[in-house]
């Protein structure tokens, strides 16, 4: 959520690059190195050397390092989407808007790879999805982009928007009130010995747990949406110490809502 985007770009680890693995890909792959002031890998064994690479091949775009691989993938939701299991999830339950007689607006202000505003889409919102690291906006925008390609998802993604933007200044900035804003701030490790999945291992290289979040809740409060929906550890604190409307717990997380006057 940093503000100044040179910030947040100097703390890629060293040895970042880009790689396309068929030459068709090639000048996409460049663009995005021009981009992201990232080196273009010349070979695979390049790639395979780096600490961090964005690997285009004919599966999509990927995040590879450390003997992991991070893609977004939508298809895997599928199953979620189903209308008996959607409405059984955690955070379409705290989403329903009350007495709602028109297309609702969300806005989530953490995007990370997009798949809590892809059970909102499916749900009926129309999503802004603002990310501002550009390497996890990528990945977001190929998942996207897929999607787009699959009939089963075609009409859900269609009411998503990727922002590569900071959402605080967003927020401070919007024309007219959203009817829900979603927070996932990246939980903080609770310990060195704490199991945490192995695509999080992957962005916190990139990004770092939340630091301050007085500002990213203060800014949604003052966007002035009728919910502010807050994803958290199903035992963690609350977020910035707001103490919610009410809560909906799960095995493993809990959503806290807000619900402004």
């Amino acid at each position: 959520m940093a503000k100044n985007k040179d910030i947040r770009l100097s703390q890629k680890p060293d040895n970042f690059v880009v790689f396309a693995e068929n030459e068709a890909d090639r000048e996409a792959v460049e663009a995005l190195a021009n981009r992201l002031n990232a080196d273009v890998a010349r070979g695979k064994d390049e790639a395979e050397r780096a600490n961090l690479a964005l690997w285009m091949d004919a599966d999509g775009l990927s995040l590879v390092g450390g003997g992991l691989v991070l893609r977004g993938d939508f298809t895997r939701m599928l199953p979620r989407l189903k209308p008996g299991n959607l409405q059984r999830e955690l955070l379409v339950r705290a989403s329903k808007i009350k007495g709602a007689d028109s297309r609702l607006t969300a806005i989530d202000a953490t995007a990370g790879l997009g798949e809590d505003a892809l059970l909102l889409a499916a749900a009926g919102f129309s999503v802004q999805l603002y990310e501002y690291d550009p390497v996890i906006a990528a990945l977001l925008r190929d998942a996207l982009r897929r999607a787009a390609a699959i009939p089963e998802l075609a009409e859900v993604v269609q009411r998503m928007q990727l922002f590569e933007e900071d959402s605080l200044v967003a927020l401070s900035e919007l024309s007219s009130a959203p009817d829900l804003i979603l927070l996932d701030p990246m939980f903080p490790a609770r310990s060195k010995s704490a199991l945490i999945k192995k695509k999080f291992q992957l962005l916190q290289k990139l990004e770092r747990p939340c630091a301050d979040e007085e500002t990213l809740v203060g800014a949604a409060v003052a966007a002035h949406p009728r919910k502010v929906v807050i994803k958290r550890p199903r035992k963690g604190p609350y977020l910035a110490g707001r103490k919610p409307s009410y809560s909906i717990a799960g095995k493993s997380v809990r959503y806290d809502v807000v619900v402004l006057p």
